[in-house]
């Protein structure tokens, strides 16, 4: 069973270019765009053809709106938009890490507090449409593990609502801070905000790891280069990394005895919107006995300068330690199951090849339970009962 997305930016990435290469490579248009109305933005269509690029067939992605598509918009702004909308939590989560990152790289930028941000070109009705599509495309393949290739950020200069600025821009470079990027690249902006954006957030930066290619997806840009196609490309198949035994991760710690207990939750889920793996706080003692807080984040390498530097900014913290550490994990696959209330994904964990973990993937149960009027832990008692009869014998 596919179980690993892999992305390759050819010539470049944006949001469309990452929609267009999702809707050739089997993503179902209608499931996507009746999901996408539930934002409640105005007027808009996908406009969806196919191209012709340096000889390869592709399709191509443009989002249609009538008039200037609600203006200039906040963080706040774009979170209500989410939170309103019929995503499923997992994938409004998803979404509300990637404006919150777009956000925090702005407010870098133009050195302002992260609520001062104005979005103009993020802000639009078709970025906003690229960025929640993304995620909603991930949950239609049944969030498989997400991993793309160091990009070409591009070269020269390009013009933006604040006028002309290097390539590649400010908020991308912020975007990307931590992660791995190639250098060079076609004249212009290869890589947008919003492509960014997606691969920071969404992604696995990195060598493309062994896999059995099942679909292949190009999606095409608007410009047309000499060097190069300008398409991006995604494939979907089976991978076998995740049970790699001797994964390399980090541990970043700190200990805390003057923050509070919401900012310390707030720092746990800004951790894991910057690419944290996990997340946790433990109680402690401190010197002269002063009950304080463990804050702890788990992350890949080429994660921790972004995860250090929420744990360094959102608490009251001095210094964030580093531990490397050796992780086995287990190979994960999702699997969906019917249920009389409804599609629940259920986490599939194994071993060898053996099953040794199935639990149903609480926020659909949740989505599901909230929808049906029903408990939360009858339709997890539900979904796991399902999935076991489903088993062969």
């Amino acid at each position: 069973m596919p179980d690993l997305l892999l992305l390759e930016p050819i010539g470049g990435l944006s949001g469309d270019m990452f929609l267009a290469a999702a809707l050739d490579l089997g993503v179902n248009r209608d499931d996507l765009t009746a999901t996408l109305a539930t934002l409640g933005l105005p007027g808009w269509r996908l406009e969806v053809s196919r191209v012709l690029v340096n000889g390869i067939a592709a399709t191509h992605v443009e989002v249609r709106v009538e008039g200037n598509g609600g203006g200039e918009r906040r963080l706040a702004d774009l979170v209500a938009i989410v939170d309103r909308s019929a995503l499923s939590e997992r994938a409004r989560e998803a979404a509300r890490g990637l404006f919150l990152r777009l956000a925090r790289a702005e407010a870098r930028v133009h050195g302002c507090a992260l609520e001062q941000v104005h979005f103009h070109e993020v802000g639009a009705v078709d970025s906003i449409v690229d960025l929640c599509g993304a995620v909603v495309a991930l949950e239609l393949l049944g969030w498989p593990r997400a991993v793309a290739s160091p990009p070409e950020l591009g070269s020269g200069f390009t013009r933006t609502a604040h006028g002309l600025l290097p390539v590649p821009p400010p908020a991308v470079l912020e975007l990307l801070l931590g992660l791995p990027v190639r250098p060079g690249g076609p004249p212009g902006e290869a890589v947008t905000p919003t492509g960014a954006a997606l691969l920071a957030g969404l992604f696995e930066l990195g060598p493309l790891p062994p896999h059995r290619p099942h679909q292949v997806g190009y999606g095409a840009g608007t410009a047309r280069w000499p060097d190069r196609p300008n398409l991006v490309r995604l494939t979907l198949g089976e991978g076998e990394a995740q049970a790699a035994p001797g994964e390399s991760l980090v541990v970043l710690e700190c200990n805390l005895d003057d923050t509070t207990g919401q900012l310390v939750a707030h720092a746990i889920e800004a951790a894991l919107a910057a690419g944290a793996l996990d997340a946790w706080a433990t109680p402690i003692t401190m010197k002269k006995g002063r009950p304080g807080l463990l804050l702890g984040a788990l992350c890949e390498p080429a994660r921790r300068e972004l995860v250090a530097r929420v744990l360094l900014t959102e608490t009251s913290t001095l210094g964030v330690r580093f531990t490397s550490v050796q992780r086995q994990a287990l190979q994960r696959e999702l699997q969906p199951v019917e249920t009389r209330y409804g599609t629940i994904l259920v986490k599939v964990a194994r071993l060898d090849g053996r099953v040794v973990n199935a639990q149903p993937e609480y926020d659909d149960c949740a989505s599901r339970a909230l929808e049906c009027g029903v408990p939360v832990k009858e339709v997890l008692a539900e979904a796991a009962g399902a999935w076991r009869a489903a088993q062969p014998r």
